[in-house]
């Protein structure tokens, strides 16, 4: 291995998962690991097959399901434990066995009631024993930080010789500085005698909101290995966020001189499907890929990303994956000019007085409203403009058929500007899907659903729901709302009201090129005029 690369080790299936509150099923723990492969990680530790039957099942269909990185597993330096890893691990192309036992004066006598002497016998036993299996052996000094240096030494020195290829220095309770960490870290390579014949690890804890720093103060000291999490998830305040690490690796790769295997363009998606099954939130600020990581609110900020995006973002959103890229907020603290291309990319071609006359209207209701929307921006130029219309279309009935075993339909009954009523029923996928398809044959258009959100207004089992859903034409998106204690009947309504905005801003566009706009009709066969009691 290149002395300039760093080797990812996750333990989001076992350390994450043993967050309070989490845990994950079996299938959750087999889609989470295929992921981490496909990130490009090294090391996976799949888990702690003796503590229980189930974990011991979860091991074994990682190893069946990923055949590209290392699976490892944890065990105490207990034989029981070392032949139920065995028995998990042994059918992976390059398995690990990894054991561990505490160093630390404070947990060897009060938790372990031992002696440094058993401690040390204990390990160098257990390593021999793993090494009958395979001689890809990690071991870790438990609660490394709080242990005593020259016992430290030794046991790394004994564990080393014993057949551990990989020797891992936790800082179990996340007790380091990072200046202290590093410096540990060079003094255990300088003072074991065989520390060449090793890979040594970090393993730190957040608890001091130390353990990104310590990682990187541990690889600055020759670390070639550093264990953590996806999203930073683990026992207490977590572990290493191996989604910063990798990044700082990447952006500072001239000052830090190393490098991951990693691809991080599959960053975003690793960390949203954690996210999403452990159910605990990434918070908002949270580095790389927390929701605000690449939103701009600042009005100078904006004016500097849509001259220049780099002027204010060291990493650009789409080399970790993120499929909508940078974000300009807009609020209180934006500026004329991300305002303008707002409303410029979504069809707005206003005058110098237009604009000037809505930018005081939108500063107006900023002050007035925390969080604003395309629609509140929408509302804006249509009530600054004159343009508030009577809608072209107006959904009057909708109807739905849809189960299990059923193929979903739907019946709609809508009306023209003129008051002209139609009929039409498609079927789809689902009920909205089938829903949108009769809305777009009778209206004669055909845009993409890019956005579909439910929110619920009231609480109890008859709340009140509201619909947002977003289209785009080609060109650019549009919104729509409504609310109803019927969320098939709100989002009916959501998307027509999305379309008529469509339809307002392509006449209103047609009107300012001088280009004659031939309004969308039903299409000949797909939809009929209803009677008037119908």
């Amino acid at each position: 291995m290149s002395n300039n690369k760093v080797l990812i080790f996750d333990t989001t299936l076992r350390d994450g998962e043993q967050s309070a509150g989490v845990s994950f099923t079996l299938r959750q723990k087999i889609l989470i690991a295929k992921q981490l492969e496909k990130l490009g990680v090294d090391i996976i530790e799949a888990g702690f097959p003796r503590t229980s039957p189930g974990d011991m099942e979860a091991v074994k269909h990682v190893v069946k399901e990923v055949r590209d990185a290392t699976i490892c597993v944890l065990a105490r330096c207990i034989k029981g434990d070392i032949d139920a890893a065995w028995e998990g691990v042994k059918g992976a192309a390059d398995p690990r066995i990894h054991v561990f036992i505490n160093t630390s004066d404070i947990q060897i006598v009060n938790q372990l009631g031992k002696t440094r002497e058993e401690v040390l016998a204990q390990a160098v036993e257990s390593i021999r024993y793993a090494a009958t299996f395979t001689s890809n052996i990690e071991f870790s000094p438990m609660d490394a930080t709080r242990s005593d240096r020259d016992f430290l030494y030794q046991i790394i020195d004994a564990a080393i010789a014993a057949g551990a290829k990989t020797i891992n220095v936790p800082d179990s309770v996340g007790y380091a500085i990072p200046a202290e960490h590093g410096q540990m870290f060079a003094d255990i390579i300088a003072n074991v005698a065989n520390s060449d014949k090793a890979v040594f690890s970090c393993h730190a804890h957040n608890d001091l909101g130390l353990a990104t720093a310590n990682a990187l103060a541990a690889v600055s000291a020759g670390a070639r290995q550093v264990e953590g999490t996806i999203n930073g998830i683990g026992e207490r305040a977590g572990n290493t966020a191996l989604e910063e690490v990798v990044m700082i690796l990447k952006t500072r790769k001239k000052f830090m001189g190393l490098d991951t295997n990693i691809c991080t363009k599959e960053l975003y998606r690793t960390s949203k499907l954690v996210e999403r099954h452990c159910g605990m939130p990434v918070q908002w600020n949270k580095a790389i890929v927390g929701r605000n990581a690449f939103r701009h609110g600042s009005g100078i900020h904006q004016d500097g990303i849509l001259k220049m995006r780099e002027t204010w973002e060291i990493i650009d959103p789409a080399d970790i994956g993120i499929p909508q890229g940078t974000q300009l907020v807009l609020g209180k603290l934006s500026g004329r000019h991300a305002f303008r291309v707002h409303l410029e990319e979504r069809g707005y071609q206003l005058s110098e007085a237009e604009f000037n006359q809505i930018f005081d209207d939108f500063k107006a209701l900023a002050d007035r409203k925390e969080k604003l929307d395309d629609r509140d921006i929408e509302a804006l130029v249509d009530d600054r403009l004159g343009e508030v219309q009577s809608p072209e279309w107006t959904l009057e009935q909708v109807h739905i058929a849809s189960g299990t075993h059923a193929i979903a339909t739907a019946t709609i009954q809508i009306k023209d500007a003129a008051g002209q009523e139609y009929t039409d029923a498609a079927t789809g996928d689902g009920p909205l899907n089938a829903i949108y398809s009769a809305v777009n044959r009778v209206v004669g258009v055909s845009p993409v659903l890019t956005g579909y959100s439910v929110q619920n207004v009231t609480e109890g089992i008859d709340a009140q729901g509201t619909v947002t859903v977003r289209i785009f034409d080609g060109k650019r998106g549009y919104s729509g709302e409504s609310s109803s204690t019927d969320v098939i009947v709100a989002s009916a309504r959501a998307y027509t009201h999305a379309i008529n905005r469509m339809l307002m801003v392509q006449a209103r566009e047609a009107r300012r090129n001088g280009e004659s706009l031939v309004p969308p009709a039903p299409t000949a066969g797909d939809a009929s005029p209803s009677k008037p009691d119908a």
